[in-house]
């Protein structure tokens, strides 16, 4: 154990530019599976595998690091979260938004439009991405103006501009706007994404009905305000079957149950934090029981692992939705909801879907990376040659979650904050010297 130590100790010292690893395991791309070779990095990007790197590593005079225990492997990609204000922004910005991307190893993160940040004009779609940071931001554009769900947004305009898709927050708009939205058909091929969120179901309601919450003494949402909207959803897609629609944050054991019965399986995505936390996992004062949507139950969070396992949901999401200091120290049923954190998901996810549901590594790329890609319509993120979008995950390296860390986000909802966390993003090749934007 010393000596293992030891060599972590010489590796976390050793990752600035350079380093050539010995046996990791390594992840090339989709539909590949995990395999144990030489990886030589040079100057940030990857220059060669196998015996190649092993020679070229010892020709510059690199030492070799035993690195069975390491995963190098593909980007992560978000592909929902949401940034109110991407410039100024207390909470969070795309500043430092980027910052924490860049060393947990998230190279793309798509931002949903709201309310307080619509897009539903093309000049709203410029301005996210600079010239110098490889961590790339895709914007959804407002399936209707000013996300008020009244008139619809200039879809084709938006999409000529750049938007990766259209969306419209984290709640349902009207059936009528939505049939209309499709039947216009300016939306094509790309992504459409809906939450199958109720706010009147919903009725206010903070965490899932279960009862945990009455106990607690949480006002309750109703799972209908989740199952009513989903069977409506799957009903339009089956009358628009050449839609690329796509479900927003499925959260419950039912919402999963109608979505495996559903003849027609519209892509999917679920929060992570749905899959971590529950109603008894938290105690009363942890921080995340105030999120969109409502935290479930024990047996909602179950049938979510079962659901990705099974391919009824396709990807999961970071959904972060920053808040600040002042806002976070409001009591839990007037603080904004939602919850931060690029850098847990990944180690929190290890821990829950590798170490205690037995899931192949494969699998969790699947709906961390490869499957979030899909959601996007963009070409999944793989392992080249000369390239710089790489991270390396030591699963065992033990830290402490401290949100004024200089790689935390910017954000006060971070959960956790003083407990020790298993498993970290220990490089990453994604390089965020940003010096100008578009």
């Amino acid at each position: 154990m010393a000596f293992w130590i030891t060599l972590q100790k010489e590796l976390y010292e050793f990752m600035s530019e350079s380093f050539l690893l010995d046996q990791v395991q390594i992840l090339y791309g989709p539909n590949q599976s995990v395999i144990k070779d030489w990886a030589l990095i040079r100057n940030g990007k990857i220059e060669a595998f196998g015996n190649e790197a092993k020679r070229e590593g010892l020709k510059i005079g690199l030492e070799p690091i035993s690195s069975s225990k390491l995963l190098l492997a593909p980007c992560l990609v978000d592909p929902h979260s949401i940034l109110n204000n991407p410039i100024k922004g207390k909470s969070e910005n795309l500043a430092s938004l980027r910052k924490t991307a860049a060393n947990c190893g998230y190279g793309q993160i798509a931002l949903i439009p709201t309310k307080e940040s619509y897009r539903d004009a093309p000049e709203q779609i410029q301005g996210f991405n600079t010239t110098n940071s490889d961590v790339i931001i895709h914007l959804w554009g407002s399936f209707s103006k000013s996300c008020q769900g009244k008139e619809l947004a200039p879809h084709a305009d938006l999409l000529r501009e750049g938007a990766i898709g259209i969306a419209e927050s984290d709640s349902m708009i009207p059936f009528g706007l939505l049939s209309r939205g499709f039947l216009l058909g300016e939306i094509g091929v790309s992504p459409i994404l809906i939450a199958p969120r109720d706010l009147d179901l919903q009725a206010n309601g903070i965490v899932r009905e279960s009862v945990e919450t009455l106990r607690a003494g949480w006002h309750p949402d109703p799972t209908i305000s989740e199952t009513v909207p989903l069977h409506g959803l799957l009903e339009i897609h089956k009358q628009f079957p050449n839609t690329n629609l796509r479900l927003m944050n499925i959260s419950t054991e039912q919402g999963v149950a109608i979505l495996r019965e559903a003849k027609y399986q519209p892509m999917s995505t679920t929060s992570w934090w749905h899959l971590i936390a529950d109603s008894k996992r938290l105690s009363p004062t942890d921080l995340g029981w105030r999120v969109t949507p409502s935290l479930g139950r024990s047996e909602d969070r179950l049938a979510l692992i079962d659901g990705l396992i099974e391919g009824l949901i396709t990807a999961i999401s970071v959904n972060a939705t920053p808040i600040d200091s002042e806002e976070n120290e409001l009591p839990n049923d007037l603080r904004p909801p939602g919850i931060s954190g690029h850098h847990l998901v990944l180690p929190t996810l290890w821990q829950e879907l590798i170490v205690k549901a037995k899931i192949p590594i494969e699998k969790l790329w699947e709906f961390i990376s490869f499957g979030p890609s899909k959601i996007l319509n963009l070409k999944e993120e793989c392992l080249t040659l000369g390239s710089r979008r790489w991270l390396l995950f030591d699963p065992e390296k033990v830290w402490v979650q401290n949100r004024k860390d200089e790689f935390s986000p910017q954000a006060a909802n971070q959960p956790w904050e003083g407990r020790k966390i298993v498993g970290k993003v220990i490089s990453c090749g994604l390089n965020n010297e940003i010096s100008s934007v578009d």
